[in-house]
């Protein structure tokens, strides 16, 4: 169901949009991502202990994709998959690759072809800015992988503040511009949105793509003593924290968006928002709430994230979109807003989603949705849910009903347990096992039964 979608205004756009796609007025692209964000930590989905004013003014000018998902519950991944438009599982890559700039298995295989490669060939500039975690070894670097003009670390975590460079550690790695280091004083968080709005404000006058990858609120916590002063009202030390590291990110984006706004370019810059995956809800203060589990599962909590998509010149403001969308759209979406050929040469399972939030399309942008992190799976179909968190263990919920998948249904409908087994045991058939061995301890988590408290 397409709630407040304003029908008619959408519509109106529409084939204005698609002729746009392929007339040479292109638009810009800007995909932010968050890292290790609570489903529930931002205003616009309920959040009142952490004030997100620039995300829920993006939310408020955009769409609001309430069925929003990552297609893994871990980093890197996560971030592999939006960036190939493909299951990482197609290629083998269902681990966070360990850092060590001297392997070359451990990181986002060379045979995939990553979305700026395809943009810069369609006229676009393209820049990283944040966080990589798609492999430490140098033909892996993104500038190696389609981004002209890169800012940010080659590792899966950074220190904020006050860090010795230490290049063979890897959340002490030298901050790199163009593959050269430089120095940064000021909050890593806040270094990345000034980047990133200089981005925007330096191409003001030619089509560019920027992926805004950030690291916040991932651990460590280290906010600004003034920030942390700012939620002193809240008891628990590490929600006070990560609250403030999300108070620093939601700046960092303002930031960067006001830049489109000064430059005139916000009307026709496309931008999607969401989190890498769901909050780790016993290690970093998020919460996922209503959700179930958190980080490295495969309920709702571990792989639904707030989720928004913006363009101003083609999508009716404060919209509503109720079907399941993926990260994985990214990459046709921006294809087809560039005036690109989708690939053919392998399997995609990107959708392009302007026709579904124009409301020209009203089936579902997907059928199915996968999810593996080693024993543990799940898939969604429709309304329906099934988990598996071992061989013999599967679960069965009814989403529309029980969001929080508290009520397990597999004994009292033996049709629809079987229909997602078989399913997802055909598209297994169409992945490798894992390409490199991964980070000691971040193959995967321990069971979790409970709610998020």
């Amino acid at each position: 169901m397409k709630s407040t979608l304003s029908h008619l205004a959408a519509l109106a756009c529409a084939s204005v949009s698609l002729h746009a796609a392929t007339s040479g007025d292109q638009p810009n692209i800007l995909v932010i991502v968050s890292d290790d964000h609570g489903y529930e930590d931002v205003g616009f989905q309920g959040c009142k202990d952490i004030p997100t004013p620039h995300l829920d003014r993006l939310a408020a000018e955009g769409v609001h994709c309430t069925n929003g998902y990552v297609s893994h519950p871990f980093c890197s991944p996560s971030r592999a998959g939006l960036l190939t438009g493909r299951y990482q599982h197609r290629f083998g890559h269902e681990r966070n690759p360990f850092y060590n700039p001297q392997d070359h298995r451990e990181g986002l295989p060379m045979t995939e072809h990553l979305l700026p490669e395809f943009l810069a060939k369609a006229g676009y500039t393209t820049g990283w800015v944040g966080k990589w975690h798609l492999g430490a070894a140098p033909e892996f670097w993104p500038q190696n992988r389609g981004f002209a003009e890169t800012f940010g670390f080659i590792g899966g975590g950074h220190k904020y503040i006050n860090w010795t460079v230490n290049p063979k550690v890897e959340y002490t790695v030298p901050i790199e511009r163009n593959g050269k280091p430089v120095e940064v004083t000021e909050h890593l968080t806040t270094a990345f949105g000034n980047e990133a709005a200089a981005f925007v404000k330096r191409h003001a006058d030619s089509p560019w793509f920027l992926y805004l990858a950030f690291n916040a609120p991932h651990t460590p916590h280290e906010p600004t003593p003034e920030r942390l002063e700012r939620f002193a009202s809240i008891t628990d030390k590490t929600r006070r924290a990560y609250a403030a590291q999300v108070s620093l990110l939601d700046d960092a984006i303002g930031v960067a968006l006001e830049a489109l706004r000064e430059s005139g370019q916000d009307a026709n810059t496309l931008v999607f928002f969401f989190s890498d995956n769901g909050g780790p809800i016993h290690v970093n203060g998020s919460s996922n709430d209503p959700l179930r589990d958190g980080k490295g599962s495969a309920y709702e909590g571990g792989v639904r994230v707030p989720f928004v998509v913006k363009w101003p010149a083609k999508l009716a403001a404060g919209t509503q979109y109720d079907l399941p969308v993926s990260a994985l759209d990214v990459f046709a979406t921006s294809l087809a807003v560039a005036g690109a050929e989708m690939p053919s040469d392998r399997t995609y399972d990107s959708v392009n989603l302007l026709p579904h939030l124009f409301g020209e399309q009203s089936a579902p942008p997907h059928d199915l949705l996968f999810w593996r992190s080693g024993p543990t799976h799940g898939v969604r179909g429709g309304d329906w849910k099934l988990v598996s968190t071992g061989p013999d263990v599967h679960e069965l919920y009814q989403l529309r009903a029980d969001i929080g998948e508290e009520n397990d249904l597999s004994t009292a409908n033996t049709d629809q347990l079987n229909r997602l087994k078989t399913v997802f045991t055909e598209w297994e058939q169409g992945t490798i096992p894992p390409a490199f061995p991964g980070a000691p301890g971040r193959k995967g988590k321990k069971k979790a039964k409970e709610k998020n408290p």
